[in-house]
């Protein structure tokens, strides 16, 4: 009797197999295809949307104020914050186009083949070039004309006296309408973006040309930090992939000579003394450790965990906006699999906030102030329905519209979020929400080309982890939209 009901019981499973079985591969296939197919979607979707948020304000009848316009002649094309104005050559046309050339063919192989450290030097080099080139497609006055301009630093810079007075008349200097009201960016940010071009200043770095030199030569540096921090969290291979989206990006174009860029850079090397702080300590945790090696890693930790504070310290009283890099660094400790630098970081920090509350600038007491001068000026005109859209066109054009498949990458992998060497996932992944938070938060309408050029870098990450054919391509389609974009357009920046 039991072989029988034995023979039933197969036969019956393995009819009930083979019923489920082109279902279960229709699934199978589908979720197969899903990793190839989320990055096409993403793509396409970047693409649909900067061509929308190019042809609605001039279609829909509605002003979107990109820019406020100068004179009768001014051809805006929101969403940038730019003109039309087609170069078809300049004095960094032709080193710009040759440098994309040469990285096309190039950059991945000796990404991958350098020792590391001449890596970052090869890679600073290609990277100042590439915002040289760009910069002076419009001539020398790409690298001078906008630091120069009155709603720009400098001016101010110049006339500054004692901290004590500047500290003291902040306040009433806040309001637009105020009698000595300051220009857009200086009441736009905390004191220390206008400190650091006061101590250029002083040191004789002052004149347009000179401070926007020196912002390229630092704005350059940005890429190495990101690498040194994927290296630092155990990441060295995805590292080398992201040399050349994040060494020759399409962010040179709006970072030779913005402010931003400066805060951008000390974003991420006080994100990489982070990494480097929290590697360091969890090395010296290791039960198995030497003790001599234990102290020697214990003290390097300690020393890159203050120095990271004070970094994210300082950066916090550059821009409003940059508490959302506490995002990145909840990351990095994640990553690194320790906490041990967080008590570190977060008191250097607060040293820095504090001492600057302590000199007569309580960043909680003027972020009220900031908010009623920003619904003062243009931005009150700019409709919250256009820009919370146009906002992510600007991203596209500004990091490139490679990174629209990276983000989408990104979700296609759920799996990898739980391995051990999910750093640089965890990295796009928190740079993802920071400009999630930035663009529902009301402050960012329009020029985020620049203002979230802090965020890009990270998000470029992604792009270090698309299949090797997108890689290939995908660079190229990254240096085309570079030179297209400071070819056709006045981009201010």
């Amino acid at each position: 009797m039991l072989a029988p009901v034995a023979a039933l019981t197969d036969r019956s499973s393995s009819s009930g197999a083979s019923s489920r079985a082109p279902g279960g591969d229709r699934g199978d296939r589908v979720r197969s295809m899903l990793p190839r197919l989320l990055p096409w979607l993403g793509l396409a979707v970047a693409v649909g949307l900067v061509a929308w948020s190019f042809w609605y304000p001039g279609h829909s009848g509605e002003e979107v104020y990109s820019r406020a316009p100068r004179s009768a002649s001014d051809r805006a094309v929101p969403p940038l914050h730019g003109l039309w104005e087609p170069k078809w050559f300049g004095p960094g046309t032709a080193p710009a186009v040759l440098l994309a050339l040469l990285s096309w063919r190039y950059a991945a192989g000796l990404a991958e083949r350098l020792p590391w450290r001449r890596l970052l030097v090869v890679g600073y080099a290609a990277g100042l070039a590439w915002m040289l080139s760009l910069a002076l497609v419009d001539g020398t006055a790409g690298l001078s004309r906008q630091l120069g301009n009155p709603y720009e630093y400098l001016t101010t810079a110049r006339d500054v006296g004692g901290l004590g007075t500047l500290f003291s008349t902040w306040l009433e200097r806040m309001p637009l309408d105020s009698p000595d009201a300051f220009p857009t960016h200086v009441a736009g940010h905390p004191p220390a973006a206008l400190l650091f071009f006061v101590a250029l200043v002083k040191v004789g770095l002052g004149g347009d040309l000179a401070a926007g030199v020196v912002v390229t030569l630092l704005a350059a540096t940005t890429a190495l930090a990101v690498l040194v921090t994927l290296r630092a969290l155990g990441a060295e291979a995805t590292a080398r992939r992201a040399a050349p989206f994040l060494v020759v990006a399409p962010t040179a174009v709006f970072m030779a000579v913005s402010g931003d860029a400066v805060f951008a850079a000390v974003a991420a090397w006080g994100i990489a003394c982070l990494a480097l702080g929290t590697a360091a300590l969890a090395r010296a945790s290791t039960p198995k450790a030497h003790d001599r090696k234990q102290r020697r890693d214990r003290r390097r930790g300690v020393g890159w965990s203050l120095l990271a504070g004070l970094l994210l310290g300082m950066l916090v009283m550059m821009s409003y906006g940059m508490p959302l890099m506490g995002l990145l660094a909840v990351a990095v400790l994640v990553a690194g699999r320790s906490w041990r630098p967080l008590p570190l970081a977060a008191g250097a920090a607060l040293v820095v906030v504090l001492g600057f509350a302590a000199a007569g600038w309580a960043w909680w007491d003027f972020y009220p102030a900031l908010v009623e001068r920003y619904e003062e000026g243009i931005a009150k005109d700019r409709p919250e329905d256009y820009w919370r859209w146009a906002n992510l066109a600007l991203l596209v054009i500004s990091a490139g519209p490679l990174v629209a498949a990276g983000v989408a990458h990104l979700a296609a992998r759920p799996r990898a979020w739980l391995r051990r060497d999910h750093a640089p996932l965890l990295l796009a992944g928190a740079a993802v929400v920071m400009v999630a938070a930035a663009d529902a938060s009301g402050m960012s309408k329009a020029e985020v080309e620049r203002i979230w050029l802090p965020f890009m870098p990270w998000l470029l990450v992604s792009c270090a982890l698309l299949p090797e054919r997108w890689r290939r391509w995908g660079l190229g389609l990254q240096l085309l939209t570079a030179l297209v974009v400071q070819q056709l357009f006045y981009t201010v920046w």
